[in-house]
């Protein structure tokens, strides 16, 4: 099975669905690979998997960052 979609829009709706349940991201941090498998209900192989894995880390540390830059922000 050839599985072709667009990773950034894959990260996006990943990175999402991850930010609005706590106990996924909490799985997501434990073991990022075993809880896209059980997002996606895809299983890939590892390396398959990394790319993406990588991006949604990326996403969420940008999102992490801008929250905290707001309540910044409101400080001043």
């Amino acid at each position: 099975m050839d599985l072709k979609f667009d990773v950034k829009e894959k990260v996006e709706e990943l990175a999402e669905k991850l930010q609005k349940d706590p106990a996924l991201l909490k799985s997501f941090q434990d073991d990022p690979v075993k809880a896209l498998e059980k997002l996606t209900g895809v299983n890939l192989p590892d390396d398959q998997l990394k790319p993406l894995v990588a991006g949604i880390k990326a996403k969420l540390a940008a999102s992490d960052i801008g929250g905290k830059l707001e309540g910044l922000k409101k400080l001043f």
